[in-house]
């Protein structure tokens, strides 16, 4: 534990020896009042600004800050952003249940208790630990990064096999084998992780 001249526990800001500067993207406005409230109770130092959405959080300067809370919608329209920076940011979930998050990422669920979200936001200042660890998925193979692209693109399995030249057979099989290796078997859940791996732009679909 590091301490500061008043022999308080020093604060993010203090321990990496600059003023930590954070962007809270979300529509949702009460939401990134509460966040705020949180984070400057952990670091009354830092500096946080809130953007109702991702064009005014690119009227301003998006490579400055050093973390980036971004509602779960933000992340998948504006990937392309974010991905290169996914350890830099954090996405808001209403709820993580159901959601396989790519690995590397950091989430935070909104919905919890107050006092567990401070927690877990100070733990993870203090540690760099994720928040939570996501499930480790297991790795895709290139054949089913491709069925996955299609099935993303709404592509039934006979349109896949054709576009692939594989048999139908074999499509079938990679799809339960992606379902299994990611434990999601609908559509949209698919879609959602083509989009936030980078798979598939959201644009594409």
């Amino acid at each position: 534990m590091v301490y500061n001249n008043s022999n308080h526990p020093a604060s993010p800001s203090e321990r990496a020896g600059e003023r930590l500067e954070i962007a809270i993207i979300t529509p949702d406005t009460l939401s990134a009042i509460g966040l705020r409230e949180l984070l400057k109770g952990i670091d009354p130092i830092c500096i946080v600004r809130m953007f109702p959405n991702f064009g005014a959080f690119a009227d301003d300067t998006p490579d400055m800050y050093t973390w980036y809370f971004v509602s779960s919608q933000t992340y998948v329209l504006y990937n392309a952003f974010f991905l290169p920076r996914k350890e830099k940011t954090i996405i808001l979930m209403h709820g993580v249940g159901g959601t396989v998050i790519p690995a590397g990422n950091h989430i935070l669920n909104i919905f919890l208790p107050e006092q567990k979200m401070q927690t877990e936001l100070a733990r993870f200042f203090e540690e760099k630990k994720p928040l939570p660890t996501p499930e480790e998925e297991k790795e895709l193979s290139a054949r089913e990064i491709e069925v996955l692209v299609l099935v993303s693109k709404g592509y039934i399995n006979k349109e896949i096999a054709d576009k692939l030249n594989i048999s139908l057979t074999t499509v079938i099989t990679h799809r339960k084998n992606i379902t299994e290796k990611l434990g999601i078997k609908s559509v949209s859940g698919l879609t959602m992780y083509a989009v936030m791996n980078g798979y598939v732009e959201a644009d594409r679909i």
